[in-house]
């Protein structure tokens, strides 16, 4: 395996907060790394330290000789100045300059602009670049390149630089949260991507399914120590619980020890002679042992809920449109006593309006919402909550109740119930802003659930939260006395919590599927070949090959396959002479502006045919070759 990147005793702190010290690991060639770690352990932070971005305490980064790297933040900071094109292809690159020269020329009115840009994108065989950026930006709904990153929403900005990213080709690639703002057709396309490409990766996300489907490795940041585990995600889940029984089992051993060692010191204070240092120096290094704590998911919440009556909530005829956009169509549905309902579409279909609209926080154009007197809402939104950055973690949950009960009747205080939702007592009494965006989420989550509600509205909960936290929820969810109304792009979460859909497919057209995402996927997916086959159908059937008479012996060509080969050959011929003409009439400078785009498009058409008709021919002439 060739090193990519060596990382040797990296230490970072803030203050008195340790994120991790003297850490090491390596990575190699064609590995998919994927980092998992509680939200504030410092993932973003070791990040952006080995993208160079932040710096360390100590410690080197070392990468391999002219290695191309690339980072996406998980908050890209892009020049809202400029246009998309400028900041997906103004890159440094060779390629991405010619491709961004051309795209820019095709904007322009300046023929000598376009003129350069095609001899640029000719010197640096940069056609290829071009079509396959086409594709990355199709596939990442960004269509009008011109438009300036400025009036873009922070999604629409997080695309743009993941678009970026890809398309400048790096040979090892630093993702942060890659699957955030991604609707759930963009994350399969990304995935089969990142398996099919020579990309190194080293990435976080809490995408479970991402990481399994993706990642060839994973390593975990728990308690400032490292741990790697060489598989996927499934393959981690199982190491890590062996893991941590094995870990359960030495700290009961060392407390079963330490007890007895602990009566000795306490009733033979006279033995503590000289002899006996050694058995005291190691009663210290015992207790160290016996109360160590460690990173252990398998926790759980029973928050109460308020009690639900018969009728929840109603919507008849619901119609909502902004201007041309139209969101909701004559919508109508009776939610029941403890659905669970999540909710997927395309980013722009109104997911996000949708539950504004039956909160009644928007207004419905047309129809009637009617609620039942029982409903509680908890409304976990997607842009989250405002809090002080100068209160303490523990004063922002006084505020909403000092104590909180659970669904068995019993009472927690506010402490033990911050401390069952992965706030150690020592993050209880430090400030706000202090926490990571993640550890942000969750507490904000957390003041939702302590209100007790009975309807809970979950829009993108999955957003920067850390595994750790989406186990704690899922698990609560599971067992929660009321109706759940969720929009998540996360596979694991939908198929772990709701048992039915609502699937937003623009122009305000809303259609139901009762069953699991698992279930949904795999109708879609029948659907889609259903639908190849009977387009297959319809298509003139060709003349089936001859076969040989021996598997040994090589076939020569069909009359069909020598005809085809025929036509290849003129095809291929009259391609060339004619993008010969429009480099000659584009180079001439005579071409007026509107026909010299049209031309410019049109030789970018004839690369990609002659590439695809050119291997056929080539596949053909071998088979004629070898048949002889």
């Amino acid at each position: 395996m060739i090193p990519y990147l060596q990382v040797e005793d990296i230490s970072k702190s803030f203050g008195d907060l340790v994120l991790f010290q003297d850490i090491r690991f390596a990575v190699g060639k064609d590995q998919r790394v994927g980092l998992i770690a509680r939200n504030g352990a410092g993932k973003t932070t070791l990040l952006k330290i080995i993208a160079g971005i932040e710096s360390k305490d100590s410690g080197s980064i070392v990468w391999q000789n002219d290695l191309r790297v690339g980072y996406l933040d998980q908050n890209p900071i892009l020049d809202t100045s400029r246009s998309i094109i400028e900041n997906v292809f103004a890159s440094g690159d060779e390629k991405g300059e010619a491709i961004f020269a051309y795209q820019h020329a095709m904007a322009s009115h300046s023929k000598s602009e376009m003129q350069h840009a095609l001899e640029l994108m000719d010197k640096h065989s940069a056609w290829d670049l071009d079509v396959k950026a086409r594709q990355i930006l199709t596939q990442l709904k960004i269509s009008n390149l011109e438009q300036s990153v400025g009036t873009l929403s922070g999604g629409q900005q997080k695309r743009v630089a993941l678009a970026a990213a890809l398309i400048n080709e790096p040979d090892f690639l630093i993702l942060d949260e890659p699957t955030n703002h991604l609707d759930l057709d963009m994350v399969e396309w990304l995935e089969d991507f990142l398996k099919n490409s020579r990309i190194t990766l080293l990435m976080v996300t809490h995408d479970r399914f991402f990481l399994n489907r993706v990642c060839t490795d994973i390593i975990e940041l728990d308690q400032k120590e490292l741990f790697w585990y060489k598989g996927n995600y499934a393959y981690y889940i199982e190491k890590r619980q062996e893991r941590i029984e094995a870990r359960s089992a030495q700290v009961e051993k060392a407390s079963n020890l330490y007890r007895r060692e602990l009566d000795w010191m306490r009733r033979s204070p006279p033995a503590r002679t000289t002899k006996a240092k050694y058995r005291i120096d190691a009663f210290y290094d015992l207790r160290s042992k016996a109360t160590q704590r460690f990173s252990n998911s398998n926790v759980r919440i029973n928050v109460g809920a308020a009690r639900l009556g018969k009728k929840i909530l109603e919507a008849k005829g619901l119609e909502k449109s902004f201007g041309d956009l139209v969101i909701l169509k004559d919508f109508s549905y009776t939610f029941n006593r403890f659905e669970r309902l999540g909710i997927v579409g395309d980013n722009g279909t109104g997911k996000s309006t949708f539950l504004n609209v039956i909160t009644q926080a928007i207004p419905a154009d047309k129809g009637v919402i009617e609620v039942g007197e029982t409903v509680v809402f908890g409304y976990y939104r997607q842009e989250g909550m405002k809090i002080r950055e100068d209160m303490k973690v523990i004063d922002v949950a006084r505020e909403v109740a000092e104590v909180v009960t659970l669904g068995d009747g019993k009472t927690l205080s506010v402490s033990q119930f911050l401390n069952m939702f992965l706030f150690a007592p020592e993050v209880q009494n430090a400030y706000v802003h202090k926490l990571s965006g993640g550890e942000k989420r969750r507490l904000y989550l957390l003041t939702i659930l302590m209100r007790s509600p009975n309807f809970l509205i979950l829009d993108e909960p999955t957003n920067d939260l850390d595994i750790e936290t989406l186990n704690v929820l899922e698990t609560y969810l599971e067992s929660f006395p009321g109706v759940v109304l969720a929009v998540s792009h996360d596979r694991h979460f939908l198929e772990k919590v709701v048992d039915g859909l609502l699937i937003f497919e623009g122009n305000g057209d809303i259609s139901g599927f009762p069953g699991s995402y698992t279930d949904y996927y795999d109708w879609k997916k029948e659907q889609q070949k259903l639908e190849q086959q009977a387009q297959k159908a319809a298509e003139p059937k060709a003349k089936p090959k001859a076969k040989s008479s021996s598997d040994s012996k090589p076939r020569k060509l069909t009359y069909a396959e020598r005809k085809e080969m025929e036509k290849l050959s003129d095809e291929i011929e009259s391609l060339e002479n004619e993008k010969a003409e429009i480099e000659s009439a584009i180079n001439s400078g005579t071409l007026p502006h509107d026909e010299l785009i049209g031309q410019s498009n049109r030789i970018a058409e004839l690369i990609h045919l002659l590439d695809t008709k050119g291997e056929r021919w080539l596949e053909l002439m071998e088979i004629d070759e070898n048949g002889g």
